[in-house]
C-alpha cells in the first residue's frame, strides 16, 4: 500500500480526537461505568473497528481488508488476555473504583505512543532484514509453548519491570491517594502519588505484551499503515471492555490455549512464508483469508469451550487471585 502523509495525518488526527474525547468524558465524571454504558461503547468501537476494515476493503481490496481484520482480531483477543493483568495490577496498588477509568485511559494513551514508536522501528526493521521474519517466527512458537506451560500463572505475569523501578525509586511518592491528582503537595513540596505510578504500571506492562503481539500481526501483515490502526483499535475499546467483562475474563479457563494455538499458526506461517521467499519450493504461503478463519475459528473453539467448562464444573474461581507488589498505595 501506497499510503499519503496526508491519510496518515487524516488517521491519526481521526485516532487522537476520539481519544480525547473519551478522556475527556472520563475526566470530567470520574465513577465506575454501568454495564450497558460500557456495552455500549464496546460496540461503538467494534462497529467502527469493522467500518475501517470495511474501508479498507473497498478502496484497498479484499487481500488489504483481509489483513486488517486478522490483524485487529488477534490483537483484540491478546489486549482481552492482558485485562487478567490490568486485574491484577488495579487490585495491587488498590486503586479507588471510581479512578480506575482514568488509571486505564492514560495507560492506554502510553502504550499505543509506545507501540506506535516500536511499529515504526519493526517496520524499518522487517523491510531491510527478512531473515527477522525466522527469528519472529521462533519466537511466536516459542511464546505459544510458554502459553500452554503457564496457563494457569496469570497471576505470576505481573513483575516490575525496570520502568516502574526507576520510577518508584527516583520519584518522591506517597503512600495515598489525593483523588485522581497525579501529583500533590506534602509540606510543600511536589510529589507524585500512587496514581502516576499505577499508570506507569499499566502503560509499560501493555508494551511488554507487545512484544508478543507486534511480531504476531507483521505475521499477518508487513504494512505499517495495517498494523498501526489495528493496533490502535484493539486498544481503544479494552478500558470499557474492562469493566464490561472484568467479572467474567476467569470463565475463559481455555483463552490462554486458544491464544496459544493462534500465535503458534502465526508463527508457523512467518516461517514457511520467510522460506517461501528464500526459494523453498515445499513450503506454502498461507492466504490471508485462511488466517482469518483458523484465527476466527480458533476463538470460537476456545470461547465456546470454555462456557461448557465452567457450565459443568461451577467450583471453578470466580476471582483472579491478588498478589502483594510493592505498589505505592
Amino acid at each position: 500500500m501506497n499510503i499519503p502523509t496526508w491519510v496518515w495525518l487524516v488517521t491519526v488526527a481521526g485516532l487522537s480526537a476520539m481519544i480525547m474525547f473519551d478522556f475527556y468524558l472520563v475526566s470530567r465524571n470520574p465513577r465506575k461505568p454501568s454495564m450497558r454504558e460500557c456495552a455500549l461503547w464496546v460496540s461503538a468501537y467494534v462497529g467502527l473497528a469493522i467500518l475501517f476494515g470495511l474501508g479498507v476493503t473497498l478502496f484497498a481490496g479484499g487481500k488489504r481488508g483481509g489483513e486488517f481484520f486478522a490483524g485487529w482480531v488477534t490483537e483484540y483477543s491478546l489486549s482481552v488476555d492482558n485485562l487478567f493483568v490490568f486485574i491484577i495490577i488495579m487490585g495491587a496498588f488498590a486503586v479507588p473504583k471510581q479512578f480506575q477509568q482514568k488509571v486505564l485511559s492514560i495507560g492506554i494513551v502510553l502504550a499505543l505512543l509506545m507501540r506506535g514508536l516500536f511499529i515504526a522501528v519493526g517496520a524499518q526493521a522487517v523491510s531491510r532484514f527478512d531473515w527477522l521474519f525466522y527469528i519472529f517466527g521462533a519466537f511466536l512458537i516459542y511464546t505459544a509453548w510458554k502459553l500452554v506451560r503457564h496457563q494457569d500463572d496469570d497471576e505470576d505475569e505481573f513483575k516490575e519491570n525496570v520502568v516502574l523501578r526507576v520510577a518508584k525509586r527516583f520519584l518522591p511518592a506517597t503512600d495515598s491517594y489525593d483523588g485522581a491528582r497525579i501529583t500533590t503537595r506534602v509540606d510543600g513540596r511536589k510529589v507524585v502519588t500512587p496514581m502516576l505510578i499505577v499508570m506507569i504500571a499499566i502503560g509499560t506492562t501493555d508494551l511488554l505484551f507487545a512484544l508478543d503481539s507486534i511480531p504476531a500481526i507483521f505475521g499477518l501483515t508487513k504494512e505499517p499503515y495495517l498494523v498501526f490502526t489495528a493496533n490502535a483499535f484493539a486498544l481503544m475499546g479494552l478500558r470499557q471492555l474492562y469493566f464490561l467483562i472484568g467479572g467474567l475474563l476467569d470463565k475463559l479457563v481455555y483463552l490462554s490455549k486458544g491464544l496459544s494455538v493462534v500465535l503458534a499458526f502465526i508463527g508457523v506461517k512467518l516461517v514457511f512464508e520467510a522460506l517461501h521467499h528464500d526459494g523453498v519450493s515445499w513450503a506454502p504461503e498461507i492466504p490471508i483469508l485462511v488466517s482469518l478463519g483458523i484465527i476466527l475459528g480458533t476463538l470460537a473453539v476456545t470461547t465456546v469451550a470454555s462456557l461448557i467448562k465452567v457450565r459443568r464444573d461451577p467450583k471453578q474461581p470466580t476471582e483472579p487471585e491478588s498478589v502483594t507488589v510493592n505498589g505505592g498505595g
